[in-house]
């Protein structure tokens, strides 16, 4: 039985290893612009995935031509020339419909794109073509999986879970588009990270011994393409009990965020295109119009980001474009300064999100100790020069502002995956829009609209909250919305979209109060458990009815049968989102202070929060008060009749309607898997077509020159070379004039024919150009054996003639001279048969053969200097020294006979006792069982000559 349960043991042990071997995690930073994909696989801690040209980042671009789709630099090759049929800064556009004013800028920045509302949910669709219409959330899925195939390119194995960035002002609706997209694209999120949340990770991990109990304050101020944010972080160490221990981790708080959606790198790209253009419409070189032109438009917006990036270096700097309409060619020297001028309004707000950060945080830049600048807008020189004035202290420059934020979504890839371990880093999210809860109530004066708030501004997350309604009776509804949006811009209010998030309708109220009237029994209320997990997804959870039920101590316990108990257990167990109830004797968990930092708050109807003081009225996260009876003091006699609090709960029906743009849906969602996996099977036999035409073309061109060489036409009869060039030249004939419509297949088995057809040429060739080394190789390893065969036969006439003392028999040496020279008259013969055969004859004399030859040779040779090296020789005779013997007394005569059997028949311990006194071997002990012992030598250690101990080795043994 201890076997079988060991066994078992073993095998769930080595399922476990082959499971976690080829477990890898990704993260991916999918910005406005560009797309960073980082992994951490076995033996890989937090390595950049490179794309195909082997770089580091990858435009989010996508690109349709001629049934062919690319991605990243191929799709801005195809934008250029053909920009409406290149997608890009689709992250703007995720979770929007079409009359979202960001959607209206987006359309004046492209107008070449043709964008139409979803006829079902009014979202952004990009009218590719006639027949072809594509959504935003298929463009980022696509792109996804792109990201997808490059981590799996540098894992080396499947990579299917990752943790994807988002910028910090997402909302519900975009949040979860971008979660839909990552369905699409068939890869599991593990969690949404805002952007900035993953760039303070990334800051502290590497400084992690620099953090103490006091908290530390930085901000993080981050330029991207599109946004610019400012965030403040705390940093600090903190204590949590764990495993039934204290201990000490790092902890980051986000404290304030402020953001402008519209400030970026993009905007400064867009009005320097928009400048270029006027002054080549004011040169007359055309009479056409640059900007209704919507390839000279691509062609100058891809000169202004060069030369953005170039004047933030260089106070001027020549833009030139060949060919820019009507193949005029266009050149205009650009000074820093008249690029300032035109942004002179964007470098103004920099200093916006600044201020808005603080004032969310209640925090002042005196106690901030660092600004740390991130993103690539950072780097123009008025940036930097506007954000000093500001905050007053110098800039930290030490962040890789292009991948802290990927690198540290990784870090928390590997944190959250199962097959990894990493140290624990607690991070602390907080809401940007605050959410609350409106539901009506009727009064002696009418119906009165009432707010809850459920996640004021900042709150961290993830985080359960429960709310009482303690004043229905009857099914009644509630609405789910952002709060006030105090701190932000009303331009920026109408960007976040509708305000509203969902529509509760609760039924069967009436019946379940009904159900628990009593006298004894008192209605606690409706509670509606609301939960924002870790990637800031608002959630309601369940809705209960609570009744609090009074019964006498004694009749506790049959209020509920062991079987319910039991029942009531195993749900608690199997369910995620209500954790066990505390106790106040108890500790707080594990989950509610490390893993799932939440707070539990339960606001009741008609109740306000008090701000000063911050106290709520709190319950258990199953949302009921806690009247478990103390333990009584010691002593104490306790009254068994005492009445006891039960607390009963009666599950509420829910029906949600959500008030926010719609997620895919049904038949659309259905359509829109099908067209990403038709165009992902398109991709693969493209691929597939690409690769076997340049293997087929490649072995054409070579076989054609090969012909011409001297090494291979020598190997090659007339008639042999004239089928071969004929083959060749025919399918040579076929890719230039009927192999664009040809498959994979088709191709495929036109160059396994030639194969076949060359597949003997080329073996001899082969033959031919490898058989002098074999020789050679063969001739060295007979020298050697022959001289080995010499030298052991030296050896073995040097040894005394006994079978014992001899290292090799002569059967031994016999069959190794024989070998020796069978090979060497082999080897003269078969060269000289060789000889004799054309070059394009089939060979006789093969590599195969010359080198099963030598391993015949060498196992001969082997098994000798293995004999050799493991052979010892036996101990020499100890010599007796003689004894004058005295006649012994009659005392002693028995002691005599004794000794004397001794000497004649050694008994074991006598055989131990000189083993231990000597300094014999292990492989000596060995032969000292096998052959019989000399019954000459003496047992007692005063009797040996001091020159020879006992067990000495012989001159040979070093052999």
């Amino acid at each position: 039985m201890k076997l079988l349960s060991f066994l078992v043991f073993v095998i769930l042990i080595l399922q476990c290893i082959i499971k976690c071997h080829g477990v890898a995690v990704m993260s991916i930073d999918f910005g406005t612009e560009w797309m960073k994909v980082a992994i951490v696989s076995p033996g890989v801690p937090m390595e950049i995935a490179l794309n195909k040209e082997s770089k580091r980042k990858t435009p989010i671009a996508i690109a349709f031509r001629d049934g062919e789709r690319t991605f990243g630099e191929d799709a801005l090759s195809v934008g250029v020339r053909f920009p409406k049929q290149c997608y890009m800064y689709l992250l703007d556009l995720l979770g929007k419909k079409v009359d979202n004013p960001v959607v209206k800028i987006f359309q004046q920045r492209f107008p070449y794109y043709d964008i139409i509302p979803d006829p079902v949910r009014g979202t952004v669709v990009f009218q590719h073509d006639p027949e072809t219409q594509f959504n935003v959330e298929e463009l980022v899925a696509m792109m996804l999986k792109k990201a997808q195939e490059m981590a799996i390119n540098a894992a080396g194995n499947a990579v299917n879970e990752a943790v994807i960035t988002v910028p910090g002002y997402f909302n519900q609706a975009e949040r979860k588009a971008m979660l839909q997209a990552a369905d699409l694209a068939g890869i599991k999120v593990l969690q949404l990270i805002n952007d900035y949340t993953a760039v303070a990770l990334n800051y502290g991990i590497f400084r992690r011994k620099d953090f103490n109990e006091s908290a530390q304050y930085i901000m993080l101020y981050d330029m991207g393409a599109s946004s610019t944010t400012a965030t403040i972080v705390s940093y600090q160490v903190v204590k949590i009990k764990e495993k039934g221990y204290v201990e000490s981790h790092p902890q980051l708080s986000v404290l304030g965020v402020g953001y402008d959606r519209t400030l970026g790198g993009l905007e400064m790209q867009l009005r320097l295109r928009d400048y270029l253009g006027k002054k080549f419409n004011g040169m007359k070189k055309t009479p056409n119009d640059v900007f209704k032109n919507p390839r000279a438009l691509a062609k100058l917006f891809k000169e202004a980001g060069r030369l953005k990036n170039v004047l933030s270096a260089n106070a001027d700097h020549y833009a030139q474009v060949e060919g820019l309409l009507d193949e005029k060619d266009f050149k205009l020297q650009v000074t820093r300064e008249e690029f300032e001028k035109l942004c002179s309004d964007l470098f103004d707000r920099v200093k916006n999100p600044v201020l808005t950060a603080l004032k969310a945080s209640s925090l002042s830049m005196d106690i901030i100790s660092q600004v740390i600048l991130v993103g690539a807008g950072t780097r123009v020189p008025m940036v930097q020069e506007k954000l000093l004035a500001v905050v007053g202290s110098e800039l930290g420059k030490n962040l890789n502002t292009d991948e802290s934020a990927v690198l540290g979504a990784v870090y928390k890839a590997a944190d959250l995956s199962a097959g990894f371990k990493v140290k624990k880093f607690i991070t602390k999210d907080g809401v940007l829009f605050p959410i609350q809860v409106t539901f009506e109530r009727d009064t002696d004066s009418g119906t009165k609209l009432v707010k809850r708030t459920l996640f004021g501004s900042m709150n961290p997350y993830p985080q359960k909250k429960i709310l009482t309604f303690n004043k229905y009776l009857t099914d009644f509804e509630f609405s789910v919305g952002y709060a006030e949006l105090d701190l932000l811009e009303p331009s920026e209010i109408e960007n976040i979209g509708p305000l509203n998030l969902t529509k509760v309708s609760l039924s069967g109220v009436a019946d379940a109060i009904a159900k628990h009237q009593g006298p004894s029994n008192e209605i606690k209320g409706v509670k509606a458990h609301f939960f924002m997990d870790e990637s800031g997804i608002l959630k309601l959870s369940n809705v209960e009815l609570v009744v609090e039920k009074i019964v006498p101590e004694g009749d506790a316990a049959a209020e509920e049968s062991p079987l319910s108990k039991l029942g009531n257990t195993i749900s608690k167990l199997f369910t995620s989102e209500e954790a066990p109830k505390e106790e106040p004797a108890k500790e707080t968990p594990k989950e509610t202070l490390e893993d799932k930092p939440e707070e539990k708050e339960e606001a009741k109807e008609g109740e306000k929060k008090d701000e000063k003081s911050g106290e709520t009225n709190k319950t258990s996260e199953s949302g009921e008060k806690d009247d478990t009876k103390k333990p009584t003091k010691e002593g104490e006699k306790e009254d068994l009749k005492k009445p006891k609090a039960v607390v009963l709960k009666e599950n509420i029906a829910s029906k949600e309607v959500p008030l926010f743009v719609p997620q895919l849906g049904g038949e659309q969602l259905e359509h829109s898997q099908a067209k990403l996996a038709k165009l992902n099977a398109n991709d693969e036999e493209r691929h597939q077509r690409e690769s076997t035409l340049n293997a087929l073309e490649s072995f054409v061109f070579e076989t054609q020159n090969r012909l011409e060489t001297d090494e291979y036409s020598s190997a090659v009869s007339s008639e042999e070379k004239q089928k071969i060039l004929e083959a060749v030249s025919k399918v040579a004939e076929w890719l230039d004039e009927e192999s664009m419509d040809s498959n994979a297949d088709t191709l495929s088995e036109k160059l396994k024919g030639l194969r076949k057809l060359t597949e003997n040429w080329f073996m001899r060739v082969g033959e031919h150009r490898e058989r002098p080394d074999a020789l050679k190789a063969l001739k060295t390893m007979i020298n050697g054996s022959t001289n080995f065969l010499l030298t052991i036969k030296n050896i073995s006439l040097q040894q005394p003639d006994t079978p014992q003392a001899s290292i090799f028999t002569a059967v031994e040496l016999e069959t190794l001279e024989k070998t020796i020279k069978d090979t060497n008259e082999w080897m003269e013969k078969a060269v000289t048969e060789q000889n004799k055969l054309k070059l394009w004859d089939t060979p006789k004399l093969t590599i195969k053969v010359l080198s099963d030859k030598m391993a015949s040779l060498d196992r001969e040779v082997q098994y000798l200097v293995n004999k050799a090296k493991i052979w010892k020789p036996p101990p020499k005779p100890v010599e007796e020294k003689p004894v004058k013997e005295e006649p012994p007394s009659p005392a002693d005569a028995g002691k005599t006979e004794t000794k004397n059997a001794e000497k004649i028949l050694p008994s074991a311990e006598s055989e131990n006792v000189t083993e231990s006194e000597g300094t014999k071997t292990d492989s000596e002990s060995a032969k000292a069982e096998v052959h019989p012992k000399d019954e000459n030598k003496t047992e007692d250690k005063a009797n040996v000559p001091p020159s020879e101990p006992v067990g000495e080795e012989g001159k040979h043994s070093e052999l």
